[in-house]
């Protein structure tokens, strides 16, 4: 599984070998430090809560994706706008106070 995290046009990308069992803390650090690349703070988008939702939603999507996914979608997250991709790809996009958008995709493992 990858997430993908998109600020200003340019990406980070991190790749989850075990959704069940990840280190969000590790995850996360370098979530943040990508925003302080840009002078952006993340803590106030609480993505530290947002990416573990959209991981258990995808886990599992390599063989149809479960309703969860479709659900964390209807449901949304804060201020964030939540896409359900054919194929078990999870969006999430919000703006950031200087106007630009943050993007966070995950992918479901298709090896």
């Amino acid at each position: 599984m990858d997430i993908d995290v998109s600020i200003n046009g340019e990406s980070l990308t991190i790749n989850i070998e075990d959704p069940h069992r990840f280190d969000v803390n590790g995850v996360m650090g370098d979530i943040v430090g990508f925003g302080k690349k840009f002078g952006v703070d993340l803590a106030p988008y609480e993505m530290d809560k947002l990416i573990p939702r959209m991981i258990r939603g995808v886990a599992g999507c390599e063989g149809g994706c479960p309703s969860d996914a479709m659900s964390l979608a209807r449901k949304g997250f804060g201020n964030f706008k939540l896409s359900y991709v054919e194929g078990g790809i999870l969006t999430a996009v919000q703006k950031l106070e200087s106007g630009k958008p943050l993007e966070v995709k995950i992918f479901p493992d298709f090896d």
